[in-house]
C-alpha cells in the first residue's frame, strides 16, 4: 500500500535562524510509529509541519488521505461542547435541520445517518459512556478532555492521526485506554510520547536528533535493546581507537629513535674521514629525504588516529552527558521520615479524605490512583501548605518539594539566580560549582530558567535544593517523569536510583516507579479512606 505520508528532502530552521531538519526523508503508512527524541530537537514542529500549519524551508510534505490530530494541550474555546470536542457539531447540526424539514440537497448528501451508534461506541471506548453531547467542556477536567478529542477521531476515522503526548497528565486507567484505542486502530498513528507503556505497542520507533531520523524497527524494548548495542559499540570504539592512537605514537616514537640512530652512525662515518665527499653528500641527501617522508607518514597517522579518536570520544560523550549524581543526604535508616496520624480533610463540598501512614528511614513510597482521589491534597499536608481538619502530620526530617512545573524556579531569572536566592549564603562560584555538578557547566549557569526543557528544570531543581547547605532528606516529587524526554528521564531516574535519602512520589508512570525502586504503594480511591500502603509486590 502507498505510504500516507512522505516527507521527502524535508528542511526547516526556526525564526531565529536554528536548522531543526536538513534534507529529512521518510514515509509513514498503516503502522503505528512512536516519534522520540530530547525535547527542543523539534517533534512538535514536525507534527506541524505535517499538518501544514508550517512551511518548510525547502522539501515537500505529500498527504494521502485525511489526517486528525490530538493536540498535547487541551484548551477547549470558550462556549465548547462535548460535541465540539467530538468534532460532531455540524453533523448533530444537519441531522436536526433534516429531522425539522429544513435540510437542504447538501445535507441529505453528506449525513451520517449512523452517527448516534459511532457517537456512543467511541464514548464507550474512551469510558465516557452517556457524556451529553450539549454540556459545556468548561466542566471537563483536562484528562476528559483528552479522551473525548481521541473519542472524535474514532468517530472520525481518518487514514493517518497525530498525537502529541496523549497520556500527559492521565491517570494509570486512561492511559490504559490511550494504549487500547492505538492497539485497535487499522489506520496509521504518529505518537510523540516518552510514554514507555505506550511506545511498547508501537510497530517501530522513530528517533529524531540534530543529525536527522534514524528508523528502528519494533517496539520500544526493541530499539532500547538497539540503543544499548549502540552504545556497547561506541565504548568499543572508543577503546580501538586510544589503542590506535597510543599505538601510532608508538611506532612514530619508534621511528624517531631509529632515525637518531641513523643520523649518528652517519656522523661518525663521515667523522672517519673513509669515505668521499660525493658519497656523504648522496648519503645525507637520501637521509634528509627519507627522514622527510617519515615525519609526513607520522604526521598523518597521527592526525587519522586522532580524528578517529574525536569522532569516537564524541559518540559516547553524546551517550554519557546527562549522567550525573546526587549528593548524599544522611538520613539514618531507624529516623521517622512522615507520619499521617488519623488524617482527615475535606475540602468544601468534597467528600471527606482520610490519610493513615508512616514513612521511616529512605523508603521509597508511592502514592497512585485516579486523577481526584486526593494525591495533591496529600503532598500539600505533608508539607505544611493545608492543616488537617483532624489528626496530626509529623514531618521529621528537611524536606523539599518538587513538582512537575518545578514552581520554586522562576522562568525570568538564571540558574546562579535562582540558586543563590533559594542558597542566600552560597557565593557566586559556590552556585557555578554546584550546578555544574548537575551538568549546568561554565556559561550554562546563565541561562534563564525559562528556556529550559523540562529535564534541565528538574535538574536545576535538584541542584538548587540537594547542594543547600542543610540539603533535605525527603523528597516529594508530583508528577517528575511529565515533559520529560527519554534521555532525560533515564539520567533522573538512574540518579535516584543513587539516593540515600527518603522519596514520596505521586506518579502514574509504572515504568519510572520500577526504575527508582519503589518498594511500597500508598493507593487512593474517591470517597474511600486511604490505610496503610502495600508493597508493590502485594499490590
Amino acid at each position: 500500500m502507498p505510504a500516507h505520508l512522505t516527507l521527502e528532502r524535508l528542511s526547516y530552521a526556526t525564526p531565529d535562524g536554528v536548522s531543526l531538519f536538513d534534507n529529512l526523508n521518510l514515509a509513514f503508512g498503516a503502522e503505528r510509529t512512536g516519534l522520540v527524541g530530547r525535547n527542543g530537537v523539534g517533534k512538535t514542529t514536525l507534527l506541524r509541519l505535517i499538518t501544514g500549519e508550517l512551511t518548510p524551508v525547502s522539501g515537500s510534505v505529500a498527504v494521502r488521505g485525511a489526517i486528525g490530530v490530538l493536540r498535547q494541550a487541551m484548551s477547549p474555546p470558550e462556549g465548547a461542547t462535548v460535541a465540539d470536542l467530538l468534532g460532531v457539531r455540524a453533523d448533530i447540526d444537519r441531522q436536526v435541520r433534516i429531522e425539522e424539514s429544513r435540510g437542504a440537497e447538501d445535507d441529505f448528501a453528506n449525513a451520517l445517518w449512523d452517527l448516534e451508534s459511532r457517537i456512543e461506541q467511541a464514548l464507550a471506548a474512551v469510558g465516557m459512556v452517556g457524556q451529553h453531547v450539549d454540556r459545556e467542556a468548561a466542566t471537563l477536567s483536562g484528562g476528559e478532555a483528552t479522551r473525548l478529542a481521541l473519542a472524535g477521531l474514532l468517530i472520525q476515522a481518518p487514514d493517518l492521526i497525530l498525537l502529541d503526548e496523549p497520556t500527559n497528565n492521565l491517570d494509570a486507567e486512561a492511559r490504559a485506554m490511550v494504549a487500547r484505542v492505538l492497539a485497535g486502530w487499522k489506520g496509521g498513528a504518529i505518537v510523540i510520547s516518552h510514554d514507555r507503556a505506550l511506545l511498547r505497542e508501537m510497530d517501530r520507533i522513530v528517533e529524531l536528533s540534530g543529525l536527522g531520523a534514524k528508523v528502528y524497527g519494533g517496539n520500544y524494548d526493541l530499539y532500547l535493546e538497539r540503543k544499548a548495542q549502540e552504545a556497547a559499540a561506541a565504548e568499543q570504539g572508543l577503546a580501538s581507537a586510544e589503542r590506535t592512537v597510543a599505538r601510532v605514537a608508538r611506532e612514530a616514537q619508534g621511528a624517531r629513535e631509529k632515525k637518531a640512530r641513523r643520523d649518528a652512525a652517519g656522523k661518525r662515518f663521515a667523522a672517519s674521514g673513509s669515505a668521499p665527499k660525493i658519497l656523504l653528500g648522496a648519503m645525507a641527501e637520501r637521509a634528509e629525504t627519507s627522514g622527510a617522508r617519515e615525519g609526513r607518514l607520522a604526521e598523518k597517522l597521527a592526525q587519522q588516529a586522532g580524528a578517529e579518536l574525536a569522532e569516537a570520544q564524541g559518540k559516547v560523550e553524546r551517550l554519557r552527558r546527562l549522567a550525573f549524581d546526587l549528593p548524599p543526604s544522611g538520613l539514618a535508616a531507624g529516623k521517622g521520615v512522615l507520619a499521617f496520624e488519623d488524617v482527615t480533610f475535606r475540602h468544601p463540598g468534597g467528600p471527606v479524605l482520610a490519610f493513615d501512614f508512616r514513612m521511616t528511614g529512605p523508603e521509597r513510597v508511592a502514592v497512585t490512583g485516579p486523577n481526584g482521589a486526593g494525591k495533591t491534597t496529600l503532598i500539600r499536608l505533608a508539607t505544611g501548605a493545608l492543616a488537617p481538619v483532624s489528626g496530626r502530620v509529623s514531618l521529621g526530617v528537611r524536606a523539599a518539594l518538587l513538582d512537575q512545573k518545578t514552581a520554586m524556579l522562576g522562568d525570568d531569572e538564571t540558574l546562579v539566580a535562582a540558586f543563590r536566592r533559594l542558597n542566600p549564603t552560597a557565593s557566586d562560584n559556590g552556585a557555578r560549582a554546584a550546578l555544574a555538578r548537575f551538568l549546568f557547566r561554565n556559561v550554562a549557569g546563565d541561562k534563564r530558567v525559562g528556556s529550559l526543557s523540562g529535564g534541565e528544570r528538574l535538574r536545576a531543581a535538584l541542584a538548587c535544593v540537594l547542594c543547600a547547605e542543610a540539603p533535605p532528606q525527603l523528597l516529594i516529587l508530583d508528577e517528575p517523569s511529565n515533559h520529560l524526554d527519554l534521555d532525560s528521564l533515564a539520567a533522573i531516574e538512574a540518579a535516584l536510583r543513587g539516593y540515600d535519602g527518603a522519596l514520596l512520589v505521586v506518579s502514574h508512570d509504572r515504568d519510572f516507579l520500577a526504575a527508582i525502586g519503589v518498594a511500597r504503594e500508598i493507593v487512593l480511591h474517591p470517597s474511600l479512606p486511604a490505610g496503610e500502603g502495600v508493597s508493590a509486590a502485594e499490590g
